[in-house]
């Protein structure tokens, strides 16, 4: 920012001055100037460029006002600057920042100098600047200008290039490039590339080089870097060992840690510094380990002379393996042979220590139990330190036992023993002591601490225990010969219902084990009883039923697993009101027309109930939800199994009591008729139900003679045993392949007839390629209709639209009624014509038929335009077609009416 500022002033000043001069006198006063001078480039700072005076006027005695001064460069530059010499003698001079450079500079700078004395006279002149070339040296580009290279060459590298110099002339001349000292393994090219001229190997060769390259120029100027080539260690040499020593002998039963040998190697590698060797052992053995660091052979687990393979091979051989990295690298090997000696170290030994036996109560004296000396040994290897005695028989109930002689081992029995005897109850086990000897001097201090020297008594203890198994001898014995039991016929399956129980006289007390042998079943069940193995308790598997089986008597069995005995148990199933009122029909629905009297059985509508486990005066009847104004009741309400449905009151729609046009009820029928109110709260309650649909008919304002239309409803319902499942499943896979084939058939039957028989056109036959497909009647599997002659008999106003509609007083049928109609009388021809229709049709669903259906119907011709009879004379005045539009009519009307339909 500051440089930035003295420029902008420098600029300002020479404006200011050439305005001076411009608008003031000027005189020559710089004497020597203009002029042209040069200098070398690269020149230091203070070099003198040119020398010149000023000169002053005789007037002007003080001198110069304003000393010279550079006002202006081109180009602009600071690398020049005026110096007094002394008096009115002046310098241009270098001033080094920036130092000139012919290359990279322009070659020529116009110094403007401007000079002012003490009278106002002052004077520009104009200094010419050139800049020389002059020779430099090379200078070294890179890494090499600003540091030492180093270098990292592997040994065993083949020889090859390693590193390019890069260097330059300031005045882009050819280079030449050498290197010092001359015998070493390297070379550099004209181009500066350094190559290795062979395989170094780092154990024989020097480990580090310095090679002085230098660069020249044509002239001889030069410029002289060092680089540093190191040779980097790689790991090429296997270690080899040092210990000489291939045989070593040590004692059996050294403790863990004694160390066997010290393994030395050394690697080649390492010479410069300490080897870093990992030692492992490589062959497979648990006596010995070595220290991966230090190579220290020492004993890891227990060394047995006795023992396999030991006792068969004394010597061991181990493999000794050296590396120098702990994963792969270089190694050697070296085995080396372990002697193992042997010492007397074992004492006698019995396996096993502890012996376990079983004897019979009451067996005789004199029976032989056990040979101990089958078990016991001595596995030293001399004989004399492998003879012992079996001495000192000892512990609870020794006096039952002895051995034959002191080395013979065999135990015996020395009298029969009871348990069941008082003095011997409770004991079964008995508990003896054998001492095995060892007759050799023992040196049992590395393998058995708790021997000394000095212990030449001390022996080894076995145990022996013997067990009196007992004899079964006693059958088990229930409590009672029989057993009685009371359960309610609503007890739950899982309950326990009683318990028996038995026991025998042996000792120990036997496990008794209970089983049902026979009896309990039922025809559905094998057995619907169960008793628990261990504890005798008696469960119900199954639901009991009091008005199937009213006792079940049960043969019980006692076991010990050798003895059995057995007992009756007798089950008593106690009566409980458990079963439901079922009452025939259990849904019912119909019409009834709204005058119908008080006190009417409705429709002769009666329900008949029965109860398995109850009187049939025991049941009472009220009906629960649906009776709106209590219209209905049943009557008689109790004491009886067969009931009538009442009408209780009238309707009254008239004045807007009742609203209901459809009454859905729901019976309850309970069998507590004959139980007192205090009872009913404790005993158990059944209910059953009945649902009941009563649709509430209007009463039609003109009654007209009609012949009465009735409605089929026909209910069909399916009943199978759930465990029977299979038979629908086979008869519907049946069918559908039976459909199947038939179809198959048909199809090949119908290629055939079309390929042996092609059809011939007839002439008038109309063509059937527009005629319209015949569509498949729809099935009915559950619920069918079939609608008779419907007659509108009756006609009411539609309390919500106020429109006069016709109804049918049986069915409930209805249809808005025109205008312009009045009701009339069916004439017979329109009866007849209509059952004709009705004949033809079939079987008609009751609901209105779908707008595809209306269509369908209308453009099939309809029977009516042929009638059925000849009609009467009377019957002849109504024209034919007014009464066939008057049906289309009707059915339009019926399809479009809102009004509510009648209920089937």
């Amino acid at each position: 920012m500051k440089d930035w500022v003295i420029k902008i002033m420098k600029s300002m000043l020479f404006l200011l001055i050439l305005l001076g001069v411009v608008s003031g006198r000027r005189t020559q006063l710089l004497k020597g100037l203009p002029a042209t001078s040069t200098v070398e480039e690269n020149a230091a700072a203070g070099v003198s460029v040119y020398t010149f005076n000023v000169t002053v006027s005789p007037l002007s005695s003080e001198g110069v006002a304003v000393l010279p001064t550079i006002v202006n460069s081109n180009p602009l530059t600071e690398a020049f600057d005026i110096e007094s010499i002394g008096g009115l003698e002046y310098r241009v001079v270098t001033t080094g920042n920036p130092v000139l450079d012919y290359e990279t500079m322009p070659k020529s700078f116009d110094l403007q100098i401007f000079v002012e004395d003490t009278t106002g006279r002052t004077d520009l002149n104009v200094l010419t600047v050139q800049v020389t070339d002059k020779n430099e040296r090379p200078v070294f580009r890179g890494n090499m200008a600003i540091e030492t290279v180093m270098i990292y060459v592997l040994e065993g590298t083949p020889p090859e290039r390693i590193y390019q110099v890069d260097a330059a002339d300031p005045e882009n001349a050819e280079l030449k490039y050498s290197l010092l000292p001359a015998p070493v393994p390297f070379m550099v090219l004209e181009s500066g590339v350094i190559f290795s001229t062979k395989e170094f190997d780092y154990e024989r060769d020097p480990h580090c080089y310095f090679l002085n390259i230098t660069v020249t120029d044509p002239e001889g100027l030069n410029s002289t870097k060092t680089v540093n080539i190191n040779i980097i260690n790689i790991n090429d040499e296997r270690p080899y060992f040092t210990t000489n020593q291939r045989i070593y002998r040590i004692p059996e039963e050294e403790s863990p840690g004694t160390i066997v040998a010290n393994i030395t190697a050394k690697d080649p590698d390492d010479e410069d510094s300490p080897s870093r060797l990992f030692y492992s052992i490589q062959s497979s053995g648990t006596y010995f380990s070595i220290n991966p660091s230090t190579g220290v052979l020492q004993v890891t687990g227990r060394i047995n002379r006795d023992a396999l393979p030991l006792q068969l091979h004394p010597n061991v051989s181990v493999t000794v393996r050296v590396q120098d990295s702990p994963s792969g690298g270089h190694a050697s090997e070296m085995e080396i042979t372990i002697i193992i000696d042997d010492i007397n170290d074992n004492p006698p030994e019995c396996i096993p220590s502890t012996f376990r036996r079983e004897a019979n109560e009451n067996m005789t004296a004199g029976t032989f139990l056990i040979d101990l000396r089958n078990y016991c040994k001595d596995i030293d290897a001399d004989p004399s330190n492998s003879r012992f005695n079996f001495t000192g028989l000892s512990g609870f109930g020794s006096n039952y036992f002895a051995l034959e002689s002191t080395g013979s081992g065999r135990l015996v029995m020395t009298e029969s023993i009871d348990l069941e005897n008082p003095a011997n109850l409770g004991v079964e086990v008995y508990s003896l002591t054998v001492r095995v000897q060892d007759i050799a001097w023992p040196n049992y201090t590395s393998k058995y601490p708790f021997y000394t020297s000095f212990d030449i008594f001390l022996c080894y203890i076995i145990y022996i225990y013997i067990r009196i198994k007992p004899v079964n001898e006693f059958f088990p014995v229930f409590s009672n010969l029989s057993y009685e039991f009371n359960v309610s016929e609503i007890a739950k399956v899982g309950s326990s219902i009683g318990r028996v129980n038995a026991r025998d006289k042996d000792w120990p007390p036997s496990v008794i084990t209970y089983s049902i042998a026979a009896g309990g079943g039922t025809r559905d069940y094998t057995n619907i009883f169960w008793i628990s193995p261990t504890k005798g308790d008696v469960k119900i598997l199954a639901r009991l039923d009091y008005e199937t089986t009213q006792k079940h008597i049960l043969i019980v069995e006692a076991s010990d697993q050798e003895k059995t005995a057995t007992a009756s148990v007798t089950v008593n199933v106690l009566e409980v009101n458990d079963e439901e009122p079922v009452c025939s029909p259990n849904f019912y629905s119909f019409q009834i027309p709204v005058s119908t009297a008080v006190g009417t059985n409705i429709n002769g509508f009666r329900i008949q109930c029965q109860d398995r486990d109850s009187d049939p005066r025991s049941f009472r009847y009220f009906i629960n939800e649906g009776n709106v104004n209590n219209h209905f009741t049943f009557s008689p309400s109790a004491g009886s199994n067969i009931s009538r449905l009442i009408l209780a009151s009238r309707f009254n729609y008239e004045n807007g009591l009742d609203t209901n046009w459809i009454y859905r009820l729901r019976i309850y029928i309970t069998d507590d008729n004959l139980l007192s109110a205090r009872d009913r709260t404790t005993h158990l309650i059944k209910t059953g139900t009945v649902t009941l649909s009563i649709t509430v008919i209007p009463n039609p304002t003109t009654v007209i003679a009609t012949t009465p239309g009735f409605t089929v409803v026909t209910k069909r319902e399916n009943l199978y045993s759930e465990s029977a499942w299979y038979v629908p499943f086979v008869i519907t896979l049946g069918s559908l392949l039976l459909l199947g084939l038939l179809a198959y058939l048909g199809l090949l039957l119908a290629m055939w007839v079309r390929t042996r028989c092609p059809p011939a056109g007839k002439a008038g036959v109309p063509s059937r390629i527009n005629a319209p497909e015949k569509k498949k009647p729809k099935k009915e599997v559950v619920v069918t209709m079939t609608k008779l002659n419907t007659v509108f008999d009756g006609e009411a106003r539609d309390p919500v639209t106020g429109k006069m509609y016709e109804f049918n007083t049986r069915s409930g049928a209805r249809r808005w009624k025109k205008s312009c109609e009045t009701l009339q009388p069916a004439p017979a021809v329109l009866v007849m014509s209509s059952t004709t229709d009705n004949a033809d049709q079939g079987t008609e669903r009751a609901e209105a038929p779908s707008k595809k259906e209306l269509s369908e119907k209308k453009k099939e011709p309809t029977a009516e335009t042929k009638p059925a009879i000849k009609p009467s004379a009377a019957q002849s005045k109504t024209p034919w077609p007014r009464l066939q539009k008057q049906k289309e009519d009707s059915k339009e009307k019926e399809l479009s009416s809102p009004a509510p339909q009648g209920k089937y």
